[in-house]
């Protein structure tokens, strides 16, 4: 039997009152708001912002001490330390990934989240332990939401034997991209670690998203190197570079033509908008078309004890970070953290638009600029048509 009703007196992106029939989980139509009273099986929407969910472009749920008690910050100053740190710990923790990965999962589903790119740790010495719980997370919660997974090498690709096997391994499990991390910094061997990532993209047919955190022209030199393997191994629009700080290193007359460069092979920016260090100039590089999303990374974890979840505020650290103070930039620091992760992630039928999912974030707020400031906690998170989470609490935890 076909499920219908309509989701009325809501305003789309804070314009017009309108009245959105859903049927099978799906926008089925749009019109002007009605007069009559709300009745049957529609829902009300009670005059309430209308935006379609949120996007984490940019996570990793397997490594999250979520749900834990507090554990004081103990890494070292530098990359290498943080990596080793965090092995240590992952090592020694009881507690399983389904317990700390939900709990968090959770917590970002009931603040919006519902499509999401997590990096998984495929590292030896952890063999398949964490790919293997976190796709059974998945599929616990893929009524909820969309995952895809990214097979990160967070110990090093080169350096760490046995780090390729377990990648083709977690390729053929069902993990959609291939992952890379600092190919100078880390692996010290920027062309084999490239030519390894880009292989295994090519031979299963897959995207790729490095971590490149390495700064100045060694940074600058690596964008370079991967936008050339973009080209020859024809991955244009499936793409990623995350953090990037490099890009914000330099004068932008110096980085314009490696942007223009980003933009005419589709390759995606991931920022975090982090307080501490250079982020790619955001303003210019969307001038131009850049395609630039918002991730958390790590969240309560051995990396950083910040964070939680909440994509709306990440929008906010952002327009904060980049000093955009007027609504135009505010609704793009949204964009970010929406259509723009939506684009990064390949998902084409993201939006408001008549035949996409009715994948919404209710908001009590008059505008899209004050919602990302405001960060109301009072929201109502609709996924496929059924209403899942109300004030920050999922309605049926299933932890």
């Amino acid at each position: 039997m076909t499920t219908s009703f309509w989701l009325r007196n809501v305003r789309p992106y804070g314009g017009d009152f309108e009245d959105i029939r859903i049927t099978e989980g799906r926008i089925a139509e749009r019109l002007s708001a009605r007069a009559e009273p709300v009745t049957g099986s529609d829902i009300d929407g009670q005059g309430q912002l209308l935006v379609p969910a949120l996007v984490e472009s940019h996570t990793h749920l397997d490594k999250t001490l979520w749900g834990l008690p507090w554990r004081p910050h103990s890494a070292g100053p530098t990359l290498k330390d943080r990596i080793s740190n965090e092995r240590q710990i992952l090592r020694e923790l009881e507690t399983p990934i389904s317990e700390r990965a939900g709990a968090l999962l959770e917590q970002c589903i009931a603040r919006g989240s519902l499509i999401f790119r997590c990096h998984v740790d495929a590292d030896p010495a952890l063999g398949l332990k964490h790919i293997e719980a976190m796709l059974a997370l998945r599929e616990r919660y893929a009524d909820l939401v969309d995952m895809e997974f990214v097979a990160f090498p967070q110990a090093g690709l080169v350096s760490h034997p046995g780090t390729e096997e377990l990648m083709n391994e977690a390729l053929r499990l069902g993990v959609e991209v291939v992952g890379g991390l600092d190919p100078c910094g880390i692996d010290n061997d920027p062309i084999v670690h490239l030519t390894k990532v880009f292989e295994l993209a090519d031979k299963f047919d897959r995207s790729v998203d490095i971590h490149l955190h390495d700064a100045g022209e060694l940074g600058l030199w690596q964008i370079d190197r991967i936008i050339a393997f973009t080209e020859r191994y024809q991955r244009q629009g499936r793409v990623m570079i995350s953090h990037a700080f490099c890009l914000g290193m330099k004068n932008w007359s110096e980085i314009h033509p490696l942007a223009e460069r980003l933009v005419a092979n589709r390759i995606s920016l991931m920022t975090t908008a982090p307080a501490d260090i250079a982020i790619p100039p955001f303003a210019e590089l969307v001038g131009i078309g850049a395609n630039i999303c918002l991730g958390s990374d790590g969240i309560r974890d051995a990396w950083s004890p910040m964070g939680n979840g909440d994509m709306l505020e990440r929008a906010m650290l952002l327009a904060l970070r980049c000093g955009m103070r007027k609504d135009e930039g505010i609704c793009a620091a949204f964009e970010a953290a929406s259509h723009h992760g939506a684009k990064a992630l390949g998902r084409h039928d993201y939006g408001l638009e008549v035949g996409h999912p009715a994948s919404f974030l209710l908001l009590p707020s008059e505008t899209l600029s004050e919602a990302v400031v405001a960060r109301p906690a009072a929201r109502t998170v609709i996924s496929r048509g059924v209403v899942i989470a109300r004030d920050g609490c999922l309605l049926q935890s299933r932890l």
